[in-house]
């Protein structure tokens, strides 16, 4: 099926030569879409011209189109952590977060909670994420079909914790490597899915597991590693400890051959020059993520040490942990955090980074993360009109970039009028159900 929508369009272009954001606003354009995929965005005079029919073009009139937004950095089953009061990490791990996963042991929950925190993203026009699932075979397994039936691009994988939890949440190198194997041979690579390999962080899995972890990135082709690195600095302390004869937290990783250039850390706000050096080496991707780091008293991500290091940077929500799945709210706190380092980052940065910068760390960007021909049709139809004062300060903008750093500024879910995903809208915000995602 065809749809043609008209409006005012932004994206990032990946075009080789382009600029570092390539960034394209057409205030007249129009985007056809055929099934899933994009044929084609022109301006639409040229569209006219292509014999397109304009006057049956689904109009946008002031509101914008974007690629759907992506998230490198969240947890699923996290949705009942999110405004915990009161700890740093390691404490605030024990107090709420392995409680709330402990309860993804009976399965019906766990499909009520999966359905939730996916419904939680498309509100807030995330159409692809990286997550983090639990211990649990089953929970990982119910996160998967829930995202299969969505037909969402998600990357996840059965968290792997062998000692240093709950015993309820523990698994053993053993069991971690066929559970994994199992959900690799059944999710991977099927519809717009893909599996990470998935230590929670070098404290919860024991030298055994690390390496059933690599043993499963070689078995297999194109797997993606996501753990957590120097979050926090208790932790980096209690890693030393853990792992002596590793020369820095990173290195604990390294020797185990989990930093490759599809393995993504969260946080990374206490690295040393050489963890930093070594990122660079192998290609690992960092992932930001600054409304937890900011919640739980974690540090500042330094972002402009991180972006003249040449890393590859992306940005998530860790949700629970992270104050709000808005990648909007969380590009706000992202800019508060680098103003508070004498540093910013423009508008279009922000723009880039939770659409095609973030594809490109998950090496995605010919499938997502902007509206060139042949990607999939993941986008979001953004209404400056939906709050009185995003509105009036939209109409005083001087130029797209302005426009844009608006919606950083003062957005979230309120603004987002639609998410379409594959082509499909899943989210609307006159109450449109679709597949039991509602408004």
């Amino acid at each position: 099926m065809r749809h043609y929508l008209r409006g005012r369009m932004l994206h990032c272009r990946d075009l080789p030569g382009a600029p570092r954001f390539g960034a394209e606003y057409l205030e007249d354009g129009v985007l056809i879409i055929e099934d899933e995929h994009i044929v084609e965005l022109l301006p639409a005079s040229e569209a006219q011209q292509q014999g397109v029919p304009l006057e049956k073009c689904q109009s946008l009139g002031k509101r914008l189109l974007v690629p759907g937004f992506i998230d490198t950095h969240v947890h699923a089953y996290q949705l009942d952590v999110i405004a915990s009061y009161g700890e740093q990490l390691l404490q605030w791990l024990h107090r709420y977060t392995f409680p709330a996963e402990m309860r993804m042991a009976d399965p019906a929950f766990a499909e009520e909670v999966a359905a939730q925190f996916l419904q939680q993203l498309l509100v807030n026009g995330t159409t692809s994420a990286l997550v983090f699932a639990t211990t649990h075979k089953h929970a990982t397994d119910i996160l998967f079909k829930a995202a299969a039936e969505l037909n969402m691009c998600l990357i996840t994988g059965k968290t792997l914790m062998d000692r240093n939890a709950p015993p309820a949440l523990l698994d053993t190198p053993e069991s971690s490597y066929s559970d994994s194997l199992a959900l690799i041979e059944k999710w991977h690579g099927k519809k717009r899915l893909h599996y990470a390999v998935t230590p929670r962080f070098a404290i919860t899995s024991s030298p055994a597991q690390l390496r059933v972890a690599h043993t499963l990135v070689r078995q297999h082709r194109n797997l993606y590693v996501q753990t957590h690195l120097a979050e926090n600095r208790d932790e980096v302390a209690m890693v030393r400890k853990l792992f002596p004869d590793s020369r820095n937290y990173l290195d604990v990783y390294d020797r185990h051959g989990l930093c490759t250039d599809r393995a993504v850390f969260g946080h990374c706000l206490h690295l040393e020059d050489d963890e930093v050096a070594r990122l660079r080496e192998t290609g690992g991707v960092l992932a930001c993520c600054p409304t937890s780091n900011l919640f739980l008293g974690s540090g500042l991500f330094d972002w402009q040490r991180m972006r003249a290091a040449q890393l590859t940077l992306s940005v998530g929500t860790d949700v629970g942990g992270g104050t709000s799945y808005s990648m909007l709210s969380t590009l706000r706190e992202l800019y508060k955090m680098t103003q508070l380092q004498g540093t910013t980052f423009s508008p279009l940065e922000g723009f880039y980074t939770i659409t095609l910068g973030n594809a490109r760390a998950l090496k995605l960007q010919h499938r997502i993360g902007n509206l060139a021909a042949g990607s999939d049709a993941d986008f979001v139809i953004i209404d400056p009109e939906a709050d009185a004062l995003i509105n009036r300060r939209v109409k005083a903008a001087h130029d797209i970039a302005d426009e844009w750093f608006v919606y950083m500024t003062l957005g979230d879910d309120r603004v987002i009028s639609e998410t379409w995903v594959a082509g499909k809208p899943l989210y609307k915000t006159d109450g449109a159900v679709v597949k039991g995602v509602a408004a």
